[in-house]
């Protein structure tokens, strides 16, 4: 009996795990189905791409990919150079108003496109006609509205964008109750949808950037005018209203063929971005419009791979972060205007003043003492002490100490016993330059500029640093005619109250 009902245990037992395990099976195919579901269909997270994956793309293996590619890019190239006018004309939002304003005419020409041929609603030429009708209908009610309502720009731009893309919003609801209207695709232009062009597509944005191109390029010189200087180019009978118009049909053109791409959301970052980061590199026009078409471009480009290779990301918006990145890059390291550049320039003028400050210093102390009659006559043959320096401005020991031990691995400065300081040759000719240059200029705003004696010291302390040798010429120049007699080294007119010669 005992082992009958060890037996029936054990039997129990075993079905039980025989269970356990079935249960455990059934869970895990449950679990790998749904995995597998969530991963085609349901499942939104971003996986990172094998290596393979990635050479597929950057070498353009893939047929769709190409097409994207050439697209976008092209789009990015043009409006870079059209984004480069609209900067400089300071309508930054004149592309979002565009972009909105479209919205109303591509869900008017759907609709027109259906009642006239159903099924035809589709046609991206018919879309992209309507988008780019409305878009000058929403320019030319920005331009009536501040012209008869005398309205700021940024004010009629708000209300013709708002109302616009509001009655777009409304005619969209309205599509709904039209068969083919759930399935026409149009929110792609709301949003953009760059994995949906073809070839077709490229071949219609190809003709459209060409000819923006080609028009921008042709009239450079003009445009470039009516960005600098509006009321001189309308003085030398410019047409200047028709320039604007020409200019407000280009960007019009960029924005709607960009529809697709970026959306209307987006499509202005495209026309902005580029040009802004492009003005970090240089200041001359011509390369400005260059380097803004190759940002557009590599901006476009890059978007379109990094999209490829994370099949999950909206290309249109990858572009337009692809573009901040060149935007955050141009605004740090730009060769012209860039952050790093300027702290740089900053830097390096913040320590040529603190060298011709302690130079001066130490030439003044050293005239001062041959005044007085010391032992050494010329300043050459003295020494200044630390605590001597100390008085000459409002220096910290810490940091007079850092402007000696700088000055003096220049060259300008030979460190003696006692903390003692003798100027070099080198130390010498740049000290007279300074104090003589500080004088000039000293003796020139007391003369015309009627600077009181007590504190022409200061104003010149703050204009003199930046003084260009040219002007310093024509200083010494002016100044010798007035005083004939005037010393190689005038006397600080500041210590003694009057002009001196």
């Amino acid at each position: 009996m005992a082992l009958q009902a060890v037996r029936s245990a054990a039997y129990v037992v075993a079905m039980l795990a025989l269970a356990n395990d079935s249960a455990a099976a059934d869970r895990h195919a449950t679990h790998v189905e749904t995995r597998h579901a969530s991963g085609s269909i349901a499942d939104h997270r971003v996986q990172w791409p094998g290596w393979r994956h990635v050479v597929r793309v950057i070498t353009l293996e893939d047929y769709n990919t190409r097409v994207v590619f050439a697209g976008t890019s092209l789009l990015g190239v043009v409006g870079g150079v059209v984004g480069t006018f609209m900067l400089l004309r300071k309508r930054a939002l004149v592309g979002d108003v565009v972009s909105h304003a479209s919205l109303p005419g591509i869900a008017a020409a759907f609709i027109a496109m259906e009642i006239v041929r159903p099924g035809s609603g589709k046609t991206l030429w018919g879309l992209l006609t309507g988008a780019l009708a409305a878009g000058l209908a929403g320019m030319a009610c920005v331009m009536a509205i501040r012209k008869l309502a005398r309205l700021k720009e940024d004010a009629a731009l708000a209300i013709v964008l708002s109302t616009f893309f509001g009655l777009g919003i409304a005619l969209f609801t309205v599509l709904q109750d039209i068969p083919s209207g759930n399935v026409a695709g149009l929110s792609g232009f709301i949003f953009g949808k760059a994995a949906s062009i073809v070839a077709d597509d490229v071949k219609l944005i190809a003709v459209a950037s060409m000819v923006v191109l080609l028009i921008s390029i042709l009239l450079f010189k003009e445009m470039s005018l009516l960005c600098f200087d509006e009321g001189y180019a309308a003085s030398q009978g410019w047409p200047v209203t028709g320039l604007d118009a020409i200019l407000m049909l280009l960007v019009a053109c960029v924005t709607v063929i960009g529809l697709q791409s970026v959306g209307l959301l987006l499509v202005v970052a495209m026309l902005i971005i580029p040009a802004v980061a492009a003005r970090f590199w240089t200041d001359r026009l011509e390369s400005m419009a260059v380097a803004a078409a190759l940002i557009g471009g590599l901006s476009a480009a890059g978007g379109v791979l990094v999209s490829a290779m994370f099949p999950r990301l909206a290309a249109g918006a990858v572009i337009v972060l692809v573009g901040c990145l060149c935007f955050v890059a141009s605004m740090l390291a730009g060769r012209r205007h860039g952050i790093l550049r300027r702290a740089w320039l900053h830097w390096r003028m913040k320590a040529q003043v603190d060298r011709q400050h302690l130079l001066r210093a130490m030439y003044e102390q050293l005239e001062a003492k041959a005044s007085r009659g010391l032992p050494w006559v010329v300043p050459e043959q003295g020494q200044v002490s630390l605590d001597e320096l100390m008085s000459e401005r409002s220096w910290t020991r810490h940091r007079l100490r850092e402007l000696l031990a700088h000055a003096e691995r220049e060259g300008l400065i030979h460190a003696g016993p006692g903390r003692r300081y003798t100027l070099t040759h080198a130390g010498l000719e740049q000290a007279r330059r300074v104090a003589r240059n500080h004088r000039l200029w000293e003796l020139y705003l007391m003369t015309y500029a009627d600077v009181a004696a007590s504190r022409v010291d200061r104003y010149a302390d703050m204009i003199e640093h930046v003084l260009e040798p040219e002007i310093l010429g024509e200083l010494d120049q002016t100044l010798t005619r007035k005083y004939p007699h005037l010393a190689p080294m005038p006397q600080s007119p500041h210590v003694i109250g009057q002009p001196a010669a």
